[in-house]
């Protein structure tokens, strides 16, 4: 059985509007609505020159109170319209703000669904973009172009029954301008234009995301004075923008021209007709009076083809817009159990390993087996690129293995429920993320139903008390803000005490002491202390010193295990450890010379 053909553009659109779909279709009927109305006040000015010019030359014989008749009443034609077309508007707005919030409802919905790990992957601006921003393009086109487009097309086919309606010869001639510049409109609305308007929208994302990271980036630019290098990334998607901008006005530039030039030339087209058609008129006073209607009604055909024009333009970028929203929604989901296991036992087991990530050719964990037993701590060090910090994010499920397992307990970690699994494990990791609160809420993430008491106990535990008294407020300080700053080894100290306030059986730590100073690795050693007390321990370092106590050393390299024991174990062997543990000795043992000096 064929899979049924997902749906494009503003049939999937709808789609995103559920149940409030009928206020867009509603929207647009009474648009329509609206344009035939807004018509009507032209018949009725026909209708008060017809019966002038046919009281010419006494016009004492006109009937004022017909004239008044058909006044009021193109009045009340045109106040109609702009009424029904408010309430289009209204319906219109209504069901775009519900679709719009559908839209990122879904997206967000589906995000928490997809691999942890897709999110270092991807950056925050790109996908910042495409939630917000496409969103509302899509909100705008919804709540004013979609039912301008419907009552333009309306317009169109009205404007076309009514210019056969009076003079056909007249009206033909006008049907053919109005062909002429529709078809110069489609050059500016076709496949090329899509093209380039997916190159605008790419070119947007990536400066949004450049953006980003250049703000983040400033404090490590001024430090190493590298404004201008950093700025190249920066300047080059900027550019890149102007450039699909430019050469999208540029390709329009041409049919834009010729399209304003044959509708606006009516006139040229109409006066030189009419004067070969008048002499082979018998009635040439009702002639003149379609003429003098031609010439008050072609230029409402202008400005409707010009609404069409834009209205195809804005449906261009609320299609592209769809397609980027589709793009998220297409990402894989990571599967979850449907009947999940309960973890009673916290030994780990990577089981003929391999991982590759997505668009990845070579994989970055290639067959590697490891056992971590419960309460016990294991070390993974090596080469950077090694796959270490990946093995540790195969534990909570950031990403799934390609081939063999992962076991928490004799129970693969894909048989677990992600609440369950995550709550068992504790992360601390090098790239510490604060939340812009006070310090006592940043430790409180970590479970939001804990005391204040077993808080400040984890503040302390985690050597956090120097921390809390040099601020005024202590554990209520916010930091983020006002000048409030840490450290990098400080946060580390805060995420450590998170992990001890959730106080999970099995603790992750990655690079915890690499943005840390000499007193600064100190306590937080002393927190890993308390820490990783009776708990599984996934341990990941640089920094030898921190690893050399553990129950057993695993050496990655090339996404390989070469060497396993302890400390002592793998100095004895000679061999990839013990050459790193030299490197490191040379390190740490390095000081500037006493007899060096600066001049000045």
């Amino acid at each position: 059985m064929t899979e049924k053909k997902k749906r494009t553009g503003i049939p999937r659109l709808l789609e995103f509007a559920g149940k409030y779909r009928f206020m867009t279709v509603l929207a647009c009927i009474l648009s329509g609505c609206s344009a035939v109305l807004m018509l009507c006040p032209f018949v009725c000015i026909w209708f008060v020159m017809r019966d002038v010019l046919n009281a010419l030359p006494d016009l004492q014989a006109v009937n004022a109170g017909t004239l008044a008749v058909y006044g009021w009443s193109a009045v009340a034609f045109a106040l109609t319209g702009f009424v029904v077309y408010a309430i289009a508007l209204t319906f219109s707005h209504l069901g775009a703000f519900h679709t719009a919030r559908n839209m990122k409802s879904e997206v967000l919905h589906h995000l928490s669904k997809i691999p942890i790990g897709y999110f270092s992957s991807h950056s925050s601006g790109a996908i910042r973009k495409i939630i917000d921003e496409n969103a509302g393009q899509t909100e705008a086109f919804l709540a004013h172009q979609l039912p301008d487009m419907i009552g333009s097309m309306v317009t169109a086919v009205t404007m076309l029954i009514m210019l056969f309606f009076f003079e056909w010869r007249l009206g033909l001639l006008c049907v053919l301008l109005m062909i002429i510049g529709f078809s110069l409109q489609m050059t500016m609305t076709g496949k090329k234009s899509m093209a380039y308007m997916r190159s605008y929208q790419d070119a947007m994302e990536e400066m949004n995301k450049e953006a980003v990271e250049y703000v983040r980036g400033i404090p490590v630019v001024k430090v190493f004075q590298q404004t201008i290098y950093s700025f190249k990334s920066f300047y080059a998607a900027i550019t890149k923008y102007k450039e699909n901008v430019t050469n999208y006005a540029l390709s329009c530039e041409m049919p834009m021209v010729a399209f304003s030039v044959v509708i606006n030339a009516s006139f040229a087209i109409l006066i030189p007709a009419s004067i070969l058609i008048l002499p082979h008129e018998t009635n040439r006073l009702s002639f003149l009076l379609d003429l003098i209607f031609y010439i008050l009604f072609v230029p409402g055909c202008a400005a409707m083809l010009n609404k069409i024009l834009f209205s195809g333009t804005y449906k261009m970028i609320a299609t592209e817009a769809v397609r980027r929203i589709d793009s998220l929604l297409s990402e894989s989901v990571q599967p979850m159990p449907k009947t999940p296991d309960k973890m009673k036992q916290y030994n780990i087991t990577f089981q003929d390993v391999v991982f590759t990530y997505p668009d990845a050719k070579v994989p970055v964990l290639n067959h590697i087996t490891l056992t971590i037993p419960e309460g016990k701590t294991v070390a993974l060090v090596g080469p950077s690129g090694g796959g270490k910090t990946t093995a540790a994010c195969l534990v909570p499920r950031f990403w799934d293995v390609l081939e063999g397992s992962v076991k928490i307990g004799g129970i693969d970690v894909r048989n677990l429920a992600q609440m369950d699994l995550m709550e068992q494990v504790a992360f601390v990791f090098q790239d510490t993320k604060l939340l812009k609160g006070s310090i006592y809420d940043n430790i409180k993430a970590a479970r939001s139903g804990a005391a204040r008491e077993e808080i400040l106990a984890a503040a302390k535990a985690a050597q956090c008390d120097d921390i809390l008294a040099k601020f005024p407020k202590g554990i209520d300080t916010v930091i983020g803000t006002k000048g409030t700053y840490l450290s990098g080894g400080e946060q580390q100290r805060l995420a450590l005490a998170r992990a001890i306030l959730k106080d999970a059986p099995i603790v992750l730590l990655d690079e915890a002491t690499a943005f840390a100073d000499p007193e600064n690795e100190y306590k937080i050693q002393k927190a890993f202390e308390y820490l990783t007390r009776g708990k599984t321990v996934l341990m990941i370092a640089h920094r030898l010193s921190t690893v050399q106590n553990a129950d057993c050393i695993y050496v990655l390299e090339n996404g390989e295990i070469v060497e396993q024991g302890s400390h002592d174990d793998l100095l004895e062997k000679q061999g990839v450890y013990s050459q790193m543990w030299k490197d490191y000795q040379t390190s740490i043992a390095w000081n500037v010379g006493k007899e060096a000096h600066i001049s000045c």
